[in-house]
């Protein structure tokens, strides 16, 4: 694979300059289009052998372009408390916005390979860490993210010549570490796991550009002329994407009905994989009859409650951390439920994080991201009031979003929640359901109650009008998203004090069971 970039190719300072002249103001053009659409991000991945170059190829990248709206990060080992949290999650937090430019110097390639290649691990990269890349990459992409992956090569020859060279120089001998060294040592080792690494995750969504480094200066031209490609091949497909919308729009137009209206119609029909016909929807079959006595919700509430506490101060609690989903119909409980779920806990451990409408910054990068940014540390607790399932719900059903968005995102929530698990999290999700008559019953007397009154809107008794689309998409949504590592617990919500109840043992039970 590699034999094909250690050809030495050689540039002059002429020519160098020759072709900046010619490559700088595309460059500029292409960022500064990307920057008034802001349509997509654009991510660039720089990997390689040490000394091919990198460094040298991000600095003229960066002053080809315009700085202010390119970041370079060089992310090294994860902190400690990185590690405590999903393995994407430093990375979340560095994307792009849309219009702007990320280069990862440090990026999910790069402990993968050096792992396996210093034999850190015994598993082979291209397993569990491989596929997580490929669908990590796929949902970049789906999201309308440019990915480019480069990566500098060098044979073994010329990465010692690269390296003493460096050394040599007082002005660059900073450069080489211990660490280039040791690497350089096993170079046969990192060229196999690299080659390996290299063909599973070239997809068709994210292929990898191969960049001979054997020249500085030819290495930096390819970077260049890989991302104004890279750039222009987005904005195209942005402007085909733009114009077939446009398309559709006339043709809503002229067949009597607005774009507008119809992007705004609600999606109902059931998805593959979901209901079927005329099958009844899972939340409809709860048994919303069950109540709770008084006295038997009291002291039943306190057992829980304390039992609770006593689990997230448990010392083996502190070797992971607790994620809690509610979602249910409006009015359905979920502030009572969760005001008593905080009560038996440590204020310092716990953060409820209600979630609405995304804020421009959230909304200019992936759909997930919000999320990521609160994923617990170790030994706490995050009670999520409405969550990512925001997308198979109110997004779906309103048409926030399109059909192809919430069909794949079954997917993407599942790799997110299976991340979570497999980094100490438990999630623990709850489903709260009333009929639509207890829903009135309670819209009506929040209306009349002073106290209450806030937590009616217009909004509220709009949505009461998709009732039975919210019972179809929250049933397609169980069926699709309750795993062995998160499964979903239906709550019969019409007794508020039956529903707390239930969701406190179903906490303390999920805590014990892991402990």
């Amino acid at each position: 694979m590699f034999e094909t970039v250690e050809l030495g190719s050689r540039v002059s300072a002429a020519r160098y300059e020759a072709e900046v002249m010619a490559l700088r103001p595309k460059l500029l053009d292409a960022q500064f289009e990307t920057l008034r659409r802001a349509r997509f991000p654009v991510v660039v991945l720089v990997n390689g052998v040490d000394g091919a170059g990198k460094s040298e190829a991000v600095s003229a990248l960066t002053e080809w372009m315009d700085p202010r709206h390119v970041r370079a990060h060089a992310l090294g080992e994860p902190t400690d408390e990185e590690r405590q949290r999903p393995p994407f999650y430093r990375f979340f937090r560095e994307l792009p916005a849309r219009g702007r430019v990320g280069i990862f110097f440090g990026n999910w390639y790069t402990q993968p390979i050096v792992d396996r290649a210093l034999g850190h691990t015994k598993r082979a990269p291209h397993q569990l860490a491989l596929e997580e890349i490929r669908r990590f990459e796929r949902m970049l992409v789906d999201e309308g993210g440019v990915l480019l992956k480069l990566w500098f090569h060098l044979s073994k020859k010329a990465q010692r010549k690269r390296l003493e060279e460096l050394e040599a120089r007082t002005s660059t001998a900073w450069r080489v570490t211990k660490e280039e060294w040791r690497h350089f040592r096993h170079y046969d080792a990192f060229r196999t796991v690299s080659e390996d690494v290299l063909r599973a995750t070239d997809t068709p969504w994210a292929r990898w550009t191969l960049v001979d480094g054997s020249c500085v200066r030819h290495a930096s031209l390819t970077a260049g002329r890989a991302v104004l490609t890279a750039i222009e091949e987005g904005l195209a497909r942005d402007a085909e994407q733009t114009a077939a919308v446009a398309a559709a729009a006339a043709r809503a137009k002229t067949a009597g009905a607005s774009g507008a209206a119809r992007a705004k119609a609600p999606v109902v029909a059931p998805a593959r994989g979901g209901l079927e016909g005329d099958a009844v929807p899972i939340v409809r079959t709860l048994d919303l009859t069950r109540t709770l006595a008084k006295d038997t919700y009291e002291k039943r509430l306190l057992a829980a409650q304390r039992a609770l506490a006593l689990a997230t101060r448990d010392k083996r609690f502190r070797a992971g951390s607790l994620v809690v989903v509610f979602e249910g119909m409006d009015a359905a409980g979920k502030g009572g439920a969760i005001r008593r779920v905080t009560q038996a806990l440590d204020p310092r451990i716990v953060e409820v994080v209600p979630i609405a409408a995304p804020s421009d910054e959230e909304k200019a990068r992936p759909y997930l991201y919000r999320f990521y940014r609160h994923a617990p540390r170790d030994g706490r607790v995050v009670i999520f009031d409405r969550s990512w399932y925001g997308r198979v719900l109110v997004e779906r059903i309103e048409g926030f979003c399109s059909e192809a968005d919430w069909q794949r995102a079954y997917d993407e929530i599942n790799d997110f929640e299976a991340q979570l698990v497999r980094s100490g999290d438990r999630v623990v999700k709850f489903w709260l359901q009333i009929s639509p008559e207890e829903q009135l019953r309670r819209f009506r007397e929040r209306e009349e109650t002073a106290h209450k009154r806030f937590k009616i809107t217009p909004e509220d008794w709009r949505n009461r009008g998709h009732f039975a689309d919210y019972e179809v998409a929250a049933s397609e949504m169980v069926l699709r998203t309750s795993t062995d590592v998160a499964p979903w617990t239906l709550v019969e919500a019409e007794d508020k004090r039956h529903a707390r109840v239930k969701v406190l043992e179903t906490l303390v039970a999920a805590i014990r069971d892991e402990g």
